[in-house]
């Protein structure tokens, strides 16, 4: 037998194995795609803080964050005996609990509705709803007779320039947001 008989066929790598093409993305990928990904999460961040520009900034920060969470995977993945040992020395606990202990305040807050969540234009349209139509006539560029006769027009039952709009609504088996926009007028 000749040395070329005896040596094993060379195999094609698999998908996972150690020379497989994920290992080779791991090992290629990983880390610059899990650091300029942060660095687009880091500058989006800054700019929605700062409230510049976030028409522009809002949907790059949510979306390439979920992005970011692939390469993220696969660069724990990768770095899993380093990760098990910074969790055997403790280094890895204190800085995960110091993470997680920051952000419970922030979610408490916008679990109780104590947080400024939610759009700004969806809170003054509820309020705008509970305020009285001869207060809310002139925010609507109108008087209140005329906000008055608007309403009566849609079919609702208004008995005062008093009532709020919700009541008004509600007595008249409309939505107050929808009662709200269709008598607003056009900016």
């Amino acid at each position: 037998m000749t040395t070329s008989e005896t040596q094993m066929p060379e195999r094609t790598p698999s998908f996972a194995d150690k020379d497989g093409i994920l290992s080779r993305f791991m090992s290629r990928l990983a880390t610059p795609l899990t650091t300029g990904l942060f660095a687009v999460s880091i500058v989006s961040g800054v700019a929605l803080f700062f409230h510049w520009l976030p028409g522009a900034f809002h949907a790059m920060h949510i979306w390439l964050s979920m992005v970011l969470m692939v390469p993220f995977a696969f660069h724990v993945w990768r770095n899993w005996r380093a990760l098990v040992g910074y969790a055997r020395r403790g280094t890895l606990l204190i800085p995960v609990a110091l993470s997680l202990v920051a952000a419970v305040p922030f979610a408490a807050s916008g679990l109780s509705g104590g947080g400024r969540g939610g759009n700004p234009a969806f809170r003054m349209v509820a309020l705008m709803t509970k305020a009285r139509v001869s207060d809310l006539a002139p925010m609507l560029k109108m008087t209140p007779d005329a906000l008055f006769a608007a309403l009566r027009q849609r079919g609702c039952a208004v008995q005062s320039t008093n009532e709020t709009l919700d009541a008004i609504a509600r007595a008249s088996g409309k939505n107050a947001v929808e009662l709200l926009l269709a008598v607003a007028p056009n900016p």
